[in-house]
């Protein structure tokens, strides 16, 4: 209970007389003591006062000087710690130091900080706009169309529907790995990008591995994947030397990955069975400076291969097989 010092006060001893002869040595001394209780119980008030201790006696404890302004009519930055540890934070949550400001989030994933560039191959408006994508462009060692529209099973099941619903599905597995990835496109354009465009926007990335996705369109009966490795090509703007080496290793591991995930095996007509061919007529391998393959996945004209082109369960194997061959290389 508080001390109340409105309650009226004992009788000091100054206020005794000392004439008074009936008082007993024994009433004196109790006179003494009364005396002597109120100026002990002020000197403890005193010092409980000035100290801020002593025993709970219902008091609430002394508080430090109070700031210039209350806390809460302070502005509090947003992100700051103060904000952190505002009564509208989660409970049991950790709040930061004081006058720390909260570290960034890591990325997450094995392999934060590298950059892939996922190239879907063709775009599902090249049909429509024939003329542009004819425009010749320069490869390094010759000109060659800006794209083409690509290929079609045999009941019109675009080859461009088909990289980009791969591509999506590699993205988002290499994303969770704490991988940057990088498009050429998403079908956000009318047509293209044109090869030499492809191949710019993983030089520009500074991708640690560039895939370019395809599905062949040759004749029936020609079935299986195939992994596509540049050529060793010096001229104009091409200049392949860098790249050839960690480029087949890149399509070594993918190839091998794509065949255990998928199940298919490799290309009954090109290749030699191995699964790699190279090839320096392409300006997408030719202008890269990073390493760089294309997959063909299966042959849009074959019955067999068009059934699994188009089985949603088998694209997500497709996608899975590529992305393990990547992170394989980048040592994930």
């Amino acid at each position: 209970m508080p001390y109340d010092d409105s309650a009226p006060q004992p009788e000091s001893a100054s206020s005794v007389s000392p004439d008074r002869p009936w008082f007993t040595r024994r009433s004196t001394l109790t006179v003494a003591i009364a005396a002597l209780a109120p100026l002990c119980l002020a000197g403890w008030v005193l010092v409980e006062v000035t100290s801020g201790t002593g025993a709970d006696d219902g008091r609430p404890p002394a508080a430090a000087p109070a700031p210039a302004a209350p806390a809460s009519s302070q502005p509090r930055p947003q992100g700051s710690a103060a904000g952190a540890a505002s009564p509208s934070a989660p409970a049991g949550g950790a709040s930061a130091s004081p006058g720390r400001p909260p570290a960034a989030a890591p990325a997450k994933g094995p392999l934060a900080g590298r950059t892939v560039v996922i190239d879907p191959g063709h775009n599902t408006g090249n049909f429509k706009h024939t003329s542009e994508i004819d425009k010749q462009v320069d490869i390094g060692t010759n000109r060659k169309e800006c794209d083409t529209t690509g290929t079609t099973t045999n009941a019109g099941y675009m080859e461009a529907e088909f990289t980009l619903d791969v591509s999506k599905r590699l993205g988002a597995i290499l994303q969770a790995q704490g991988i940057k990835v990088v498009f050429t496109h998403q079908a956000d354009r009318p047509f293209g990008p044109c090869i030499d465009e492809r191949a710019r926007i993983g030089n520009e990335a500074n991708a640690d591995a560039v895939v370019s996705v395809h599905a062949d369109g040759v004749s029936a009966g020609n079935r299986g994947f195939h992994v596509i490795l540049p050529a060793k090509v010096k001229g104009g703007a091409a200049d392949t030397a860098k790249i050839v080496g960690p480029s087949r290793e890149l399509g070594e591991r993918i190839a091998g990955n794509f065949a255990r995930t998928t199940g298919s095996a490799p290309s009954n007509y090109v290749g030699g069975g191995t699964g790699l061919v190279v090839r320096d007529d392409l300006g997408g391998l030719n202008l890269s400076t990073r390493p760089k393959v294309f997959i063909e996945c299966a042959n849009m004209r074959d019955a067999k291969d068009a059934a699994l082109l188009t089985s949603p369960e088998w694209r997500e194997k497709a996608a899975q097989g590529i992305a393990n061959g990547i992170v394989g290389f980048l040592g994930g």
